[in-house]
């Protein structure tokens, strides 16, 4: 006879930060699991049920392990290993609950779960007991280099992982004789472990990595850092001489001139997600980035490349210096926020790259996601139909041009997107396209304002034409304007129906 069926253990590793860097296979597991384990220092909050938020299901349990000590003192009898030690008993014993009830029970590990990983005191506790699986994942090692864009090692080098917690002497003797090194566990370490670096003769060419993959991403000479900034999920790199770009041949005297060119991406309105892949590699080969400031913000810094920044009255002088750089041999991005053929970079471009100087430089366009799209998805569908997009500032067009479009597509019935609607420079422009747009549609007409769509102040508004008060919108909105046929349904989704009323039976 065989005892009753009890669950089964998984070691989930995650990566290194970013979601989309999470196995296949281990969110597969997550979905699937019973129960969910994660742990955490006393503040509660979760790096690796962060990372796994995404690939969770309602209705899972959810097992919070929270470590009695991280980094300061205790008063148990044991000392920190016996708190520790007390803690990973009990957290395996409510783990061991789950396992005996049949629930199957995935512990969540940040990076890879046998690399520096908590998971590994619960395995040692519970693997002998209970079927297990242990799922790896893409290590901090690797997602670090991946951040620096310089490859480790190469042919018959050697890599070695150390501890930051060594004693900088032992470190430093490591560093001398390894062909490269990952030293982890930074934080309150850093201050030996860059003695370390120091002592060996190596930092002049070590790299400093922090939240590799993530949007806190940052990498610099570890030279250069203050150790005050330094949090825990951070680490030293040494890769091989062998792989240093500015020693390899393609930058001999014999190499060929290359030939630049300009790409124009468009980010999408805010979250990170909304870029496209294209626009995404895009950016990753690119030398140089061009663009405005806030937007330039939002493209994970590399070290390799070189940003130039910029106000966002200057597009033609912009424009310009992206094709000057192109011209000189160098792949240059300009960055634009959601598409950038929509008042945008892209025409910019475009115009100053018909001057004869440039008639020889490559321009291409990558779309991206619009502020129109990304509200109306919000919301449901209320650009179903026909629509046209205006926008009201009147910087580069006088106001009585806008005016008589509004009117014009008013007339037309069409659905409007409004952009730029009101700034501080110009706070009555969309009062008065609201008293415009009323002379021909009603007062009950659907109005949806989205602000900062994607962002983390993101905010949705489903009104009316009579109702929508213009004070409350700015430049980070974008303002929908039904037609006469947009409506909001019982479950309150806005949408503007394909067919048209008077269309012909089919």
């Amino acid at each position: 006879m065989t005892g009753p069926r009890t669950g089964r253990l998984y070691g989930v590793g995650l990566g290194p930060g970013d979601p989309e860097l999470v196995t296949v296979k281990a969110a597969r597991l997550i979905a699937a699991a019973d129960v969910v384990a994660f742990h955490a220092a006393r503040h509660g909050r979760s790096v690796a049920r962060a990372v796994a938020a995404p690939y969770l299901r309602e209705g899972q349990v959810e097992e919070l392990l929270v470590y009695p000590v991280t980094t300061e003192t205790t008063d148990h009898p044991g000392g920190y290993q016996g708190a520790i030690d007390e803690f990973y008993e009990a957290a395996a014993a409510r783990l061991a609950a789950h396992l005996d009830a049949g629930r199957d029970v995935v512990v969540l590990a940040e990076g890879d779960p046998f690399f520096y990983g908590s998971y590994m005191h619960m395995h040692k506790r519970l693997a002998s007991r209970y079927p297990t699986e242990v799922v790896p994942g893409v290590t901090s090692v690797s997602g670090a280099a991946a951040a620096v864009g310089r490859p480790l090692v190469e042919r018959d080098e050697v890599l070695t992982v150390l501890p930051g917690t060594l004693p900088a002497e032992e470190l430093a003797e490591w560093l001398a004789t390894t062909d490269a090194a990952a030293v982890m566990k930074l934080g309150r370490t850093f201050g030996n472990v860059r003695e370390a670096f120091d002592a060996a003769g190596v930092l002049d060419r070590a790299l400093y990595v922090e939240r590799a993959s993530t949007d806190r991403q940052r990498t610099m000479p570890l030279a250069d850092v203050d150790p005050a900034t330094v949090p825990y999920f951070s680490l030293a790199l040494l890769p091989s001489p062998l792989t240093d770009p500015t020693a390899g041949p393609e930058r001999s005297g014999d190499a060929p001139p290359r030939t630049g060119g300009v790409v124009v991406v468009g980010l999408g309105p805010g979250d990170r997600c909304w870029t496209t892949p294209e626009a995404a590699e895009a950016l990753a080969a690119a030398d140089d980035l061009v663009g405005y400031g806030p937007y330039l913000d939002r493209v994970p810094a590399n070290p390799r490349q070189t940003r130039h920044p910029s106000d966002n009255r200057v597009e033609a002088e912009r424009a310009a210096h992206a094709l000057d750089l192109a011209r000189s041999g160098r792949r240059v991005a300009v960055v634009s926020s959601g598409d950038p053929g929509v008042f945008a970079m892209a025409a910019a471009v475009l115009e100053v790259a018909e001057r004869p100087e440039y008639r020889d430089v490559p321009v291409r366009v990558l779309p991206g996601l619009t502020a129109a799209q990304a509200v109306a998805a919000r919301v449901g569908a209320p650009l179903g139909h026909d629509f046209c997009v205006v926008s009201l500032s009147d910087v580069r067009k006088p106001w009585d041009v806008v005016v008589e479009r509004l009117r014009h597509a008013s007339a037309a019935d069409l659905v409007l997107a409004l952009y730029n609607p009101r700034s501080r420079a110009r706070p009555h422009q969309l009062a008065e396209a609201q008293q415009v747009l009323l002379e021909g549609r009603k007062p009950d007409t659907v109005v949806v304002v989205g602000r900062d769509v994607g962002g983390p102040e993101e905010s949705i508004r489903v009104t009316t034409l009579g109702e929508l008060d213009p004070q409350t919108v700015d430049m980070r909105c974008c303002v929908i304007v039904g037609s006469s046929q947009t409506r909001v349904s019982a479950t309150g989704a806005v949408y503007s129906p394909r067919t048209h009323p008077d269309a012909r039976p089919s």
